[in-house]
């Protein structure tokens, strides 16, 4: 063999080995593309939910009523579906949190209040524009409160509730209000019931009141077909009549969390009563020479 033909053999050899290793770290890079792939996941469900907030500002400027309803209800269905993916692929990104709450201000603060203001509450005038401003408010102090809590919490805390109203379940008393009478309000009198759409959900976003998470309840039906027998029920109301269905879901689910807190003070207050007859007496005792 030549010594022309040597050289070039081993030239291809080289890089053919050359080869081999980018081969190699290609496959092995193949896994991380895919893991950044799903973390990306959950940022773009957060993305169309603002989308939706903004489209919902959108409509609501053009008196569309029933089509940014809709857009809100989206919202609801995006962030659940982001909440799901994340905890699925379990990325700890302080980006993606974030962008969450920014996100839901926008979609479950701004837009509803916007809604409300051009369906019912521009003939109030400036009571009308300042209930909205508090709705919006409450809806911001509340994500950062929860977003503290998240950061700060414990094995011990309770994950099947949520302190205060959350701002999803919020925009969904106002998005299902308007959806069921998308018409909007023109008379002073009757846009004085408006208000307490808004200021109410907003109250329960800043109260201390305990509101049951949907996504952890366990009614003991995980293993049992009833529960997706009641599911597709659910899913039959909602396209049967999906005014009324909504309205009752909303308007059950912040019902219940009131009946229970009430439920709740209802009961202790036999054990203050018997607790408060026994402090003066101490206090007399303590108190005597």
């Amino acid at each position: 063999m030549s010594s022309g033909a040597r050289q070039c053999s081993r030239h291809s050899g080289a890089q053919v080995l050359d080869k081999t290793p980018l081969r190699r770290r290609r496959r092995e890079d193949r896994p991380n593309r895919f893991r950044r792939g799903v973390f990306l996941l959950p940022s773009l469900f957060t993305v169309a939910n603002l989308f939706c907030g903004y489209a919902c500002v959108v409509y609501s400027t053009r008196s569309d009523f029933d089509t940014a309803a809709v857009f809100i209800g989206i919202a609801m269905v995006l962030d659940t579906l982001d909440g799901f993916f994340a905890r699925l692929t379990n990325p700890s990104s302080a980006f993606g949190v974030e962008l969450d709450s920014l996100a839901d201000v926008v979609s479950f603060g701004l837009a509803p209040a916007i809604l409300a203001f051009t369906w019912g509450l521009w003939p109030l005038g400036r009571l009308g524009w300042a209930a909205g401003f508090l709705y919006v408010t409450a809806a911001a102090m509340r994500l950062a409160r929860f977003n503290v809590q998240s950061s700060t919490t414990t094995a011990s805390t309770d994950k099947r509730y949520f302190v205060g109203m959350p701002s999803p379940a919020a925009a969904g008393i106002i998005a299902s209000t308007v959806y069921f009478y998308p018409y909007g309000l023109q008379e002073r009198e009757t846009a004085l019931s408006a208000l307490a759409m808004v200021l109410v959900p907003g109250f329960l976003m800043v109260s201390t009141i305990r509101f049951r998470s949907v996504k952890v309840m366990d009614v003991g039906w995980s293993r049992s077909y009833l529960s997706l027998f009641l599911g597709a029920v659910a899913i039959a109301l909602v396209a049967l009549h999906p005014q009324i269905t909504l309205v009752v879901l909303s308007y059950s689910y912040t019902a219940a969390a009131l009946i229970v807190w009430g439920y709740t003070r209802l009961r202790r207050r036999p054990s203050e009563h018997v607790s408060g007859d026994v402090r003066p007496q101490d206090h007399h005792i303590d108190s005597s020479p």
